[in-house]
């Protein structure tokens, strides 16, 4: 394979516009271009929390998936009609979500995004993650945007929610329970 970017900066995008992967080009700020954007902002969250040493195997083998799913994700909203995203990437999530959530204590009260290096930086990606899904949403109203990838990022909000949880206790051993005022 030859290099996918031999020169990083085209000029192409200084008045404004960017090229999607179809080679037609759109302003910079389009709901795709958003869309999009903000999956890869959720990315580079996720490799936050990847860099954090010390991670659970489990919890570093499940977000390095993740991070390869969220790439893919960006390439199908970047061409349209394209599609990478399938429901066996949902059902992936939700099996993972279940092994980390099963052996946690239930719920009784909100926590607070923190309790180590690692978790909050998971609730960090949690919350960019739920953002994507918005703008995600946001796009369905205007352009076609497979229901695989929308529901995708549903699921993966909440896997970050759990194994937010998850770090909290591998770090600190408890997580920060909101108190009510």
């Amino acid at each position: 394979m030859g290099n996918r970017l031999s020169k990083i900066y085209t000029r192409t995008g200084d008045e404004g516009s960017t090229g999607l992967g179809d080679g037609s080009r759109v302003p910079k700020d389009s709901l795709r271009v958003e869309a999009y954007g903000t999956v890869d902002e959720a990315n580079s969250a996720v490799g936050i929390v990847l860099a954090v040493p010390g991670l659970p195997d489990p919890v570093r083998s499940c977000l390095t998936a993740v991070q390869h799913d969220l790439f893919d994700l960006g390439g199908e909203l970047s061409i349209p009609g394209h599609r990478m995203i399938t429901p066996a990437h949902a059902a992936r999530l939700e099996k993972e979500l279940d092994a980390f959530n099963d052996p946690l204590p239930p719920l009784r009260e909100f926590i607070l995004p923190g309790g180590g290096p690692a978790a909050a930086a998971c609730h960090l990606a949690r919350t960019i993650c739920r953002r994507a899904e918005r703008n995600c949403w946001s796009l369905a109203r205007q352009e076609p945007v497979s229901p695989d990838a929308l529901i995708y990022l549903n699921r993966l909000s909440d896997l970050l929610f759990v194994i937010a949880r998850v770090l909290a206790r591998h770090e600190s051993g408890s997580e920060v329970l909101w108190r009510r005022s």
